[in-house]
């Protein structure tokens, strides 16, 4: 194992960015669930996270929208040398990808036309570049021991995506049948509106960055076995 890694591991870049990935999901982690607290009006069963910038605190979604796609960035860069495949690499290209789409996110909120970009950029890069990551780390021996659980957290990322894209579109139906209509300044949905989508949507967010705090995690927990070694 050490053979395989320490090249790596010892490097004077790849731990510092492992911890940074860490610290950066933590705290994308922190500002959604102080969003919660601070923008109460935002239902969280039907509203996007988005929609947290029509608040009096949209300068905390930016900021969780920047940790997050610092996050990716950081665990990209801390693992590019441990990912030997090519499905691997290009699930790294596919997770730096999926940083520029939150960090346009940071920018360009809700009510900007370069938002919707944003989203098709980063969201669905993510679930994939996860799983090929994932696979990728699983088949080096010093890493197949995390195998299960990098591939288990990545499968979270897509289940919470495909969740959010049928519970979209059980709001929109059920909406429909009650006579209502989606709009900005909706307050209140009418009765008989079934709407987990909101969930849904904060699941993705959380279950990413769950995925890059385990990849991190595991990265120091190799550096640390190195350094028994050492």
């Amino acid at each position: 194992m050490e053979t395989l890694v320490s090249s790596s591991i010892q490097s004077d870049v790849s731990v510092p960015a492992a911890r940074v990935a860490n610290g950066a999901a933590v705290a994308a982690l922190l500002f959604l669930a102080g969003l919660h607290v601070l923008s109460p009006e935002f239902d969280p069963s039907w509203r996007v996270v988005s929609e947290y910038a029509n608040g009096n605190y949209g300068w905390v979604l930016s900021l969780m929208f920047g940790a997050w796609a610092l996050s990716q960035w950081a665990i990209a860069l801390a693992i590019s040398s441990q990912v030997k495949t090519r499905a691997g690499k290009i699930g790294l290209y596919l997770l730096v990808a999926s940083g520029i789409g939150e960090a346009m996110a940071s920018v360009f909120d809700i009510n900007h036309p370069l938002h919707n970009l944003a989203g098709a950029l980063g969201v669905p890069a993510m679930p994939v570049a996860a799983i090929l990551i994932s696979v990728s780390l699983g088949r080096l021996p010093a890493w197949s021991a995390a195998k299960r659980s990098l591939v288990w957290t990545a499968n979270l990322i897509w289940i919470s995506l495909v969740s959010f894209i049928a519970t979209m579109v059980l709001l929109v139906v059920t909406l429909h049948h009650a006579g209502g209509h989606m709009g900005p300044h909706m307050t209140q949905l009418p009765p008989g509106v079934i709407a987990v989508n909101g969930w849904a949507n904060r699941l993705f967010v959380a279950t990413s960055c769950l995925w890059v705090i385990t990849v991190a995690r595991t990265f120091a927990t190799l550096r640390e076995r190195l350094d028994c070694y050492s």
